[in-house]
């Protein structure tokens, strides 16, 4: 047997000897037909929308617009996703120098030179006004609702605009059940300070906090309660297979758009294994999700929540730009295990920057035993710190791990999927 495992900006051959293949299961995304026109089916998701007008109708007469976009990190589809909006805008009368393209950065670096081109294209890079979104400037941020005590700011330059727009990718998340919807505003367009209750030690302790859980799940429930603040005119969500094609779209009213990609999410990205596997072969989802050792952390999440107490993960990831941010470096080297982790960020005055980050990646590792990492990015030397042990060799690591494994789980699509065991 032979499973293709993305890496970077390529992909891996894992080999299963035959004398394995009975006790290894390969989880997969379910399939669905690609959208024959991605094109058309944005443009036709915005001339019927769900619940809300369509974008002509509710850009006449408006002076100005803001178009929230993903940053770098996310796979979202902005360069489909954007010339639709922007044309129907111009040709509604909001003329391109009254129209603020948003990156929803959250408190990511900014995306520039290249890096931008590569988000936006080219052509949108040049004429338009794009900007970052900085968590830090108070000046450009503004109160809009106070959840449990905590001011919410949001960007003034969202707030401000006539005419609000929100774009984005829906899959599993980690921490909101699932991506989308709300998110470009709490936390991609939101303060610092925000951050620190969203992202706070207790709130992400919470059980129900979880991949695919939108039911009482509080991370979620305060990203809808500052989107309702904030104010969103139309959402331009879209769902993508494991190739990154178009298979669901759906724009309208914010909350017509988040239920209806969840539900197309949900069927095509969460799997119930009947056991526990005592050993799990996970990914990175390749480039961008993994490139760097921080942001791939959500393959390992997804490996924790079908792994057996004790067991052992082998984790791909390329990590083309290493580890991360110093932050997270910094925080996870400080600490040899989730219970001293605790101790001193379970106290909110110690709130830190990727906080949340090196918080998941704790919770995931308690669960494993030994976690093997192969990455052509990093060396045993960048990892060590990182109570990991380094595969030099994929397939070597494999077979050896998994001569004494009694079920054996590939994930091809890690971060992309969300497990519940039967």
């Amino acid at each position: 047997m032979i499973v293709e495992l993305p890496c970077g900006r390529g992909g891996l051959e894992l080999r299963v000897p035959s004398s394995m293949e009975d006790r290894v299961t390969v989880w997969r995304t379910k399939t669905r037909e690609p959208l024959p026109d991605p094109v058309k089916a944005i443009q036709d998701a915005l001339a019927r929308p769900l619940g809300a007008p369509g974008l002509s109708e509710l850009a006449r007469g408006k002076k100005s617009a803001c178009v929230v976009i993903s940053d770098i990190t996310r796979p979202a589809p902005n360069r489909l996703l954007l010339p639709p909006i922007l044309k129907g805008l111009q040709e509604a009368g909001i003329g391109r120098e009254n129209i603020c393209i948003l990156i929803a950065t959250g408190m990511h670096d900014p995306t520039g030179g290249a890096a931008l081109i590569e988000l936006v294209g080219r052509e949108i890079a040049q004429v338009y006004n794009i900007v970052n979104h900085d968590c830090h400037d108070d000046a450009g941020l503004r109160e809009v609702t106070c959840i449990e005590g905590w001011p919410i700011k949001v960007n003034r330059r969202y707030l401000d605009a006539e005419l609000k727009i929100l774009t984005g990718l829906i899959e599993p998340h980690p921490f909101a059940g699932y991506s989308g919807g709300g998110k470009s505003i709490l936390p991609g367009i939101s303060s610092f300070d925000t951050m620190r209750f969203m992202h706070s030690f207790a709130l992400l302790d919470d059980p129900k906090v979880a991949a695919a859980r939108l039911a009482g799940n509080p991370f979620q429930a305060h990203v809808q309660e500052a989107a309702r603040a904030a104010g969103v005119d139309l959402a331009l969500n879209v769902v993508q297979d494991k190739q990154k094609r178009l298979a669901g779209v759906f724009a309208g009213g914010l909350q017509e758009v988040f239920d209806s990609g969840c539900k197309l999410a949900a069927r095509l990205s969460v799997i119930s294994p009947p056991a526990w596997a005592d050993l799990v072969v996970t990914t990175a989802g390749g480039y961008p999700l993994d490139a760097t050792l921080y942001q791939s952390s959500k393959g390992l999440i997804t490996a924790s929540q079908v792994l057996e107490p004790g067991g052992k993960v082998i984790w791909v990831s390329g990590c083309e730009r290493g580890l991360g941010g110093e932050t997270f470096v910094r925080m996870v080297s400080a600490h040899p295990d989730y219970d001293s982790f605790s101790r001193h960020y379970g106290q909110p005055h110690n709130f830190t920057i990727d906080q949340w980050g090196a918080q998941a990646y704790f919770q995931a590792m308690r669960q494993a035993g030994e976690v093997w990492l192969h990455s052509p990015g990093l060396t045993p030397e960048d990892i060590r710190p990182f109570g990991l042990r380094h595969s030099a060799d994929l397939n070597r690591s494999f077979t050896r791990l998994a001569g004494s494994a009694r079920t054996i789980y590939i994930l091809p699509e890690g971060p992309y999927m969300a497990c519940r065991p039967a």
